[in-house]
Order: C-alpha cells, then sequence, then structure tokens
C-alpha cells in the first residue's frame, strides 16, 4: 500500500506539471492544423501567467477569494488572445515569416509583462505571493480509490478541465465540418479556398484559439505551481509545449500523451528532491532533466515522425493556387 500511495503521488505530481503543458500544446495543434506555425506558444504563456498574476491579485484585494483564480484565468485567456491577435494579423494578413513573428511574440511578451511588473509593484521583479489560488478537490468516492483516486481524481480544477478538453479538441477536430476546413486550410489552402472555405477566417480562427489556450496553461503555472508571477514563471514550458505538439503528431491524444511524459520528467524531478539519495546530485542536473529529455526524445524520434500540415507556415497567397 505504501508503494502504491508513493506512486499515486508521483503520478499526481507528474498531472500537475503535466496540465498547463496539455493545454499549450493543444493551442499549437489547432494554430498549425490552420497551417499557422506558432513557435509563440512560450510568449503566450508568459502572457497568460501574468494576466493570472494581476487579475487574481486585483479580485483578491476586493476579498473575492473563490472567486479571485476564476478571474485570473480569463484574464489569462483574455491576454492570450491579444497576443496571439498580434500573431495573426502578422502572418496571416501580412503574410509575414511564421518562424520569426513567433520568436517576436516572445520576446515582446517577456519584455511587456516584466516591465509592466516593475511599473505595478515598484520596481520589484515580480508580483507579489497569491493566497487565494487553486486549491486540489478530491472527487467523493473516486479519491479513495488506490492508485488511481490519489493520481487522477485529486487535483486541480485546471487538470479537471484537460480532462474535458483533450476529447473535446479531438472531436472539434475530426468529427465536426469546422474541424474538417480547419485542417484543409492546413494541408491544401488552395483547394479549400476553390470549394468555397475562407482560408484567412480559418486560420485566424487557428491562431486565436492557440492564444486562448496557451494563456490558459500560463494562468495553470501560477495559479497551481507558482503562486506569483517573474520572468521565469514559464521557464521553457512553451518550446516542450511546442515539442508535445510534434512528438504527438499533431493530435491532442497524442500530444496530451507527449506533454505527460514530459510532465513526469519535471516530476520526478522534484520528486527525488523528497528523498535522502537526491543530496548527493547536483541540483543543475535535477533541474535540465526536463529539456535534456525533451531534446532526446524528439531527437530520437525525428526519422519517424510523421510530417506536420503539409500548408504549415506557407503564407497563402490567392493568385498562386
Amino acid at each position: 500500500m505504501e508503494t502504491l500511495r508513493i506512486l499515486g503521488e508521483l503520478a499526481n505530481i507528474t498531472l500537475v506539471f503535466s496540465t498547463a503543458l496539455i493545454f499549450a500544446a493543444l493551442g499549437g495543434i489547432f494554430s498549425e492544423r490552420s497551417g499557422v506555425i506558432n513557435i509563440g506558444l512560450e510568449g503566450l504563456m508568459v502572457a497568460g501567467a501574468f494576466a493570472a498574476a494581476i487579475g487574481t491579485a486585483y479580485v483578491e484585494g476586493t476579498g473575492a477569494y473563490g472567486l479571485a483564480p476564476w478571474v485570473g484565468v480569463i484574464a489569462a485567456m483574455v491576454f492570450g488572445l491579444v497576443f496571439s491577435l498580434l500573431h495573426a494579423v502578422a502572418t496571416v494578413t501580412f503574410k509575414a515569416n511564421q518562424a520569426i513573428i513567433g520568436v517576436v511574440i516572445n520576446i515582446l511578451a517577456l519584455a511587456v509583462t516584466v516591465y509592466l511588473v516593475k511599473v505595478l509593484y515598484d520596481g520589484a521583479g515580480k508580483t507579489d505571493t497569491l493566497e487565494a489560488v487553486f486549491s486540489k478537490v478530491p472527487i467523493p468516492g473516486l479519491s479513495q480509490i488506490p492508485f488511481l483516486g490519489e493520481a487522477l481524481f485529486n487535483a486541480y480544477p485546471t487538470t479537471y478541465i484537460a480532462y474535458i478538453l483533450v476529447p473535446i479538441s479531438a472531436y472539434l477536430l475530426y468529427k465536426t465540418p469546422f474541424g474538417l476546413r480547419l485542417r484543409s486550410v492546413g494541408e491544401h489552402p488552395g483547394a479549400s479556398d476553390t470549394v468555397g472555405i475562407n482560408v484567412k477566417k480559418y486560420r485566424y480562427i487557428g491562431v486565436l484559439i492557440s492564444g486562448v489556450l496557451a494563456g490558459l496553461g500560463g494562468a495553470t503555472i501560477t495559479l497551481t505551481t507558482t503562486n506569483d508571477f517573474s520572468h521565469n514563471t514559464i521557464s521553457g514550458q512553451g518550446f516542450i509545449a511546442l515539442a508535445a505538439v510534434i512528438f504527438g503528431r499533431w493530435h491532442p491524444y497524442g500530444a496530451a500523451a507527449a506533454a505527460i511524459f514530459f510532465g513526469f520528467a519535471q516530476a520526478v524531478r522534484n520528486f527525488a528532491t523528497l528523498f535522502e539519495w537526491s543530496r548527493d546530485i547536483p541540483t543543475e542536473f535535477l533541474f535540465m532533466l526536463p529539456y535534456v529529455l525533451t531534446l532526446l526524445v524528439l531527437a530520437g524520434a525525428a526519422g519517424r515522425a510523421v510530417k506536420g500540415p503539409a500548408a504549415a507556415g506557407e503564407p497563402y497567397d490567392p493568385g498562386k493556387r
């Protein structure tokens, strides 16, 4: 029973770290399935993490502690939407290089948010520590099941949302006319345009959805893990989510599985520090683990990886069908 309890705790911590990656990876899928490569997931998560901290702190100050984290989540989604709109305007309307714009979004989001933190908090490098953050919500009955109860049903509200969003995303992309049209503009925009599908509209939708979901991912980190915002709150999570998109073959279930795998690497890092034997391991090596594992997995899967959407990264010019 003790072994099951420890394994359940490890699985639970894995889901804590995976949830934000799942949200951002789902956002990356919608964007790339529409034909727009979104390297800016990191910046969108930064924007969401910042907005969640500010929105929660504002409502927290009014005494509405129960409402505060949900306002933070909404603020994060809105802020992610705003930054993704900049991405969409540049790449879809003005046909700028998608990879370069993604890098610009990453730099811009970090610069703007760190500057605003210093302005709002009198030059401090981070926001105040939040008190009104999410707590784990055990599901009565299910949370008592050995291993599975601790692993799956004693989680943060955002994790339960992730449970729902993954199948919903898969259904939208593969079982609805909307999903068929979105995927068609990412595979062959010229053919889609010929049959009356508005390529620009669906690419905008794909990018904007990615901003909302990546912002939600950033909020998840702020409201369940760090309880504040600073320049290193996200620290590469957006790039790991992008790796999950590729490793998951641009499919919601595959990306979620990859996100859980990468979340497991982070969980092992944190879980190992609870044991005596880990004190002999330099902390730098433990913190390197998720990123090294990401590189190894992508390098090993590169030769066998399924190609992404055929038109991803290519601006659509109606005059060149």
